[in-house]
């Protein structure tokens, strides 16, 4: 397998960026155009406002460009470097598991492989659990095609549900001299969260010949055939899922104006106007909003919206003048608004009535992915003929795991 290079000795990556830095720097002068229009005469010109349009819509490709190029190097390559599989990497398995493993893939022979049933009878929710190394190449590839996976917590299980007490009032302590008598403290109040795995699956298809060619790593090859398929849907569960057979989306908890929220509610801070930002100083709620979370979530805090909300805040401006949105100034880095990282995630809502369309917070910690360990396969060569399919299937749960860590910003009046 290929190495890939690195971020920074990426030519196209830097390209990329460079095309960014541009775009951004044409932005900013024609959006102080159109302020400056706005101010003189209350409006600004349908032709100056549709260059602002395009030039921003410039600067948001040229941002997906930069992440898909990025996302693209950090991804194994599928063929070996030759002709010959001589140059290839010692196979991490033994000779007779690879054997086994390569075996079933190609022809279906399922000497040496663990069957393992599903909870159902029927025949199509069997399946042989892949080895480990294949179910790593899955999950490095989710993890860099996963905008949730890069931010967020995860962790791998051995049982269906992962249990998980957490305190809600945190354990009483104080001050005593030496010798004064220690009274009792109350004892913390405990909740007890549970993050349920439901299955998610894929049906990649592939040839015979593809399965017989000697320079093709099946593992790679099924890693990368089912990655974009889990990573759209599992990063929709991860922001709005209802839970039910899947993970729970943070948007999917109840929520509560900031500082009147309870346990199991996530804070929410008001955008100023209904359906949209506040017309003057609207920058001013998104610095509410970095406060609403304790002085603890911070440091690591970012921010996550989609790119057409990306779009609106790219225009704002501070007290000073300055733009608060940044283009990332190296490869490798993300753009950044009042001085956070941002997120873009298609599946957060657009902005209108009442939307949570912006959220804020450390997500490493408040929010946590559940992966339960093992990913089966099953070889159907008779559904599709003449084409192989490849019933794939892993566990994954997921839901916020602190209440206090995720702040969203509700485009609501008050």
């Amino acid at each position: 397998m290929k190495e890939t290079k690195t971020v920074s000795g990426n030519p196209e990556a830097r390209a990329a960026m460079h095309e960014m830095m541009a775009a951004f720097e044409a932005f900013k002068g024609a959006n102080d155009a159109r302020l400056d229009e706005i101010e003189k005469k209350a409006s600004a010109d349908a032709l100056l406002e549709e260059k602002v349009a395009r030039i921003d819509q410039a600067v948001a490709q040229a941002q997906a460009r930069m992440d898909r190029v990025l996302s693209e190097s950090r991804r194994p390559v599928l063929e070996a470097d030759g002709p010959s599989t001589a140059s290839r990497s010692p196979s991490p398995f033994h000779g007779e598991e690879k054997s086994a493993w390569d075996g079933y893939m190609k022809s279906g022979a399922s000497h040496g492989l663990e069957l393992k049933a599903g909870l159902s009878s029927a025949s199509n929710s069997a399946g042989y659990v892949v080895p480990p190394e294949t179910e790593r190449a899955i999950e490095r590839r989710l993890m860099a095609g996963s905008p949730m996976r890069e931010i967020a917590t995860v962790r791998t299980v051995g049982s269906g549900v992962f249990r998980k007490p957490v305190s809600t009032a945190g354990v009483q302590a104080g001050w005593v001299a030496e010798t004064a008598a220690r009274p009792e403290t109350d004892p913390a109040t405990l909740a007890l969260l549970e993050f349920s795995s439901a299955d998610l699956y894929a049906c990649p298809a592939a040839t015979q010949s593809l399965l017989d060619d000697a320079l093709i790593d099946l593992d790679e090859w099924l890693a990368a055939e089912v990655e974009d398929a889990f990573a759209a849907q599992e990063t929709a569960a991860f922001v709005s899922g209802d839970g039910v057979n899947k993970p729970k989306g943070f948007l999917a908890y109840a929520t509560a104006s900031e500082g009147t929220q309870t346990w199991g509610q996530i804070g929410t801070v008001a955008s100023g106007a209904a359906g949209g930002f506040a017309s003057t100083n609207p920058a001013d709620k998104l610095i509410d909003l970095i406060y609403a979370p304790k002085a603890q979530y911070r440091p690591n805090g970012r921010f996550v919206m989609n790119r057409r909300t990306v779009s609106a805040v790219r225009k704002f401006k501070d007290a000073d003048g300055n733009y608060v949105w940044s283009p990332a100034t190296r490869p490798g880095e993300t753009a950044s608004l009042l001085g956070y990282p941002v997120t873009e995630i298609e599946t957060m809502p657009d902005i209108g009535a009442n939307s949570l369309s912006i959220a804020f917070g450390d997500f490493a910690r408040g929010y946590l992915i559940v992966d339960r360990a093992g990913v089966r396969v099953l070889r159907d060569p008779y559904s599709a003929k003449p084409y192989v399919l490849f019933y794939t299937t892993k566990r994954v749960g997921g839901g916020v795991q602190n209440f206090d860590a995720i702040k969203l910003m509700k485009f609501a009046a008050l």
